[in-house]
């Protein structure tokens, strides 16, 4: 077979249908090449009696190729007694490869037709190309049927958050309020599996098997799920529906990876998330964020915006469509509902998560949290208790702005920061905790799997944004590429911007060290940590540094601010 480039077997809702289905990678150039006499006869053989498919290699061809394939699919599902079957067909960057996909209800049946089609597409160039696709529908009625979809239907509430950067930190505050409130709380996250606070399983559960094991927990009354967009692409989402969902935000990240080359496409892929919001619950979108905003136009269930501008058109548009919005008026985070007052909540000042109200990342994930807390029905009293007892500390959000405070009155600032806007955040965060005259010192980093575009961009952001900058590689995470290669990139990102003299160091906890040794009194370190956070948080607990309380950090930001 050559026509068939992945079968893939998605387990649940996915970025083609709200259930199980198959995902076909097909080379088409059997058609889009072919000679118009048998492209033509395969139009005739599968339905296709009056088409112009165009000549050979043209876009027109391609266009022709799309609707072939669906009608080809049909056509081997019908003959092998699968009458009515949902096909969704989609072009990819390269013009002679396309996905199909379709539901299934048997496994081993499903894969067959997947299979089928592939052999019928290779046969073209054959005369008897009619044949081929009556002998594909012989071969896929003959398979067995195979197992059902073991996708798991909630019977306790749930909330799925998504989004490219704050999804964890958010999930984890929701899961945070919960316990507050007297639930046992089952979540997932990119960390592992937590019952009540404990880790059951440590790894990264972000995918359809972490909501299916945090269903699972015993007692849970509450379940907490982070999706990222690597399950959703790869295995779909393991649970049919959720009764809240949360959309933090979209933005460049994991590009060039699974057919999604644009955010836009990222945007779709994470709408799924919101798609399956029961009908009766709530989706907790971004309003200051166009892309999240415009799910808005593929959901079934009631919006709930949260915007850091009360007056925004987001906010308007959806509390006149009977929805809610959750923002900051005056300084304090406020629920709005159409024809009531306001209910301010608590005052973001007493929120330790906003860094003193420092973070405007960190005041998004606040709003999304309480938005999703009232959206499932926790008491309103409990939301605010949750807010005000939640901390930015290695406790309550382990490897998202940690703060920490060494001898010789220097800071450290620990995160994931994995991409732009992560690390734009990273260095708003550390400025806004920089005396006057004092530095910033920035340890940086990649994962492989980002585009060279990312990686190199990662570079420029980092050395514009500080005032010394070194290396730190992550060993575990270089998925293919070398140290020498991410190096480069990063290099040629900070020379754009005239930074040329940056250390290397081969691990994160290196790096560290050589930046505390740099530092002066009131000087801010920054650590994009990934591979090695609880290293990290040994070495500066074992050189005299403790996690800053919200009162420490609180004095910090007002010594900024004092000329």
């Amino acid at each position: 077979m050559t026509s068939l480039v992945e079968l893939r077997v998605l387990e649940g809702p996915n970025l083609y249908f709200p259930r199980a289905a198959v995902k076909l990678t097909l080379d088409v150039s059997s058609i889009t090449e072919a000679d118009d006499e048998a492209v033509l006869r395969l139009a005739r053989r599968i339905g296709l009696r009056t088409t112009r498919p165009g000549a050979s290699g043209s876009g027109f061809r391609q266009r022709f190729a799309l609707r072939a394939v669906e009608r080809l699919v049909r056509a081997i599902a019908g003959e092998a007694g699968t009458r009515r079957l949902a096909v969704r067909v989609r072009p990819t960057s390269d013009p002679d490869v396309v996905v199909v996909a379709f539901p299934w209800r048997n496994r081993t049946r499903a894969q067959a037709l997947g299979a089928a089609v592939a052999h019928a597409l290779d046969a073209l160039p054959a005369p008897d190309v009619e044949g081929a696709v009556s002998e594909a529908a012989r071969q896929v009625a003959a398979a067995e049927r195979g197992e059902r979809p073991t996708t798991i239907t909630p019977r306790i509430p749930v909330v799925a958050v998504t989004g490219t950067n704050g999804k964890t930190t958010t999930s984890r505050m929701i899961a945070h309020i919960g316990r507050t409130s007297g639930l046992v709380v089952g979540w997932s996250n990119t960390d592992g599996i937590y019952r009540d606070g404990v880790l059951v399983e440590e790894g990264d559960y972000s995918g359809p098997s972490g909501a299916a094991r945090a269903l699972g927990l015993d007692g849970v009354q509450l379940a907490v799920t982070e999706t990222a967009r690597g399950g959703i692409l790869l295995k779909g989402i393991g649970i049919t529906r959720n009764d809240v969902s949360v959309v933090t935000n979209v933005t460049a990240d994991h590009l060039g990876l699974q057919g999604i080359d644009t955010v836009d496409q990222l945007a779709e892929v994470k709408s799924v998330v919101a798609r399956i919001t029961r009908k009766d619950g709530w989706a907790v979108l971004n309003g200051d964020d166009p892309r999240v905003l415009a799910m808005r136009g593929v959901i079934s269930a009631q919006p709930w915006v949260f915007s850091r501008d009360p007056d925004s058109p987001a906010v308007r548009e959806v509390l006149g469509d009977g929805g809610r919005a959750t923002t900051v008026i005056d300084g304090w985070i406020t629920v709005l509902a159409p024809g009531a007052d306001p209910d301010p909540l608590v005052e973001l000042v007493d929120v330790p998560m906003t860094l003193a109200g420092l973070s405007r990342f960190n005041i998004e994930n606040a709003l999304a949290a309480a938005s999703a807390a009232l959206a499932i029905d926790l008491d309103r009293a409990d939301v605010i208790a949750g807010l005000r007892s939640f901390r930015p500390d290695a406790e309550h959000n382990p490897g998202r702005m940690n703060f920490f405070s060494l001898p010789g009155e220097v800071s450290v600032v620990m995160d994931l920061a994995h991409n732009e806007a992560g690390l734009e955040a990273l260095l708003e965060i550390m400025g806004g905790v920089r005396r006057p005259g004092a530095r910033l010192l920035l340890g940086l980093g990649a994962v492989g799997d980002r585009t060279d575009e990312l990686i190199d961009a990662l570079g420029e952001i980092g050395a514009k944004g500080s005032d010394v900058v070194a290396i730190g590689h992550k060993a575990r995470y270089l998925r293919g590429r070398t140290m020498d290669e991410i190096d480069g990139l990063l290099r040629a990102g900070a020379g754009r911007v005239g930074v040329t003299e940056i250390d290397t160091y081969d691990t994160e906890v290196g790096c560290l060290a050589a930046l505390v040794e740099r530092a002066r009194a009131g000087d801010v370190v920054g650590l994009m940590c990934h591979a090695e956070r609880q290293q990290a948080y040994d070495w500066i607990a074992a050189h005299g540094g403790t996690a800053d309380t919200p009162e420490v950090l609180s004095a910090k930001v007002r010594a900024a601010a004092t000329p």
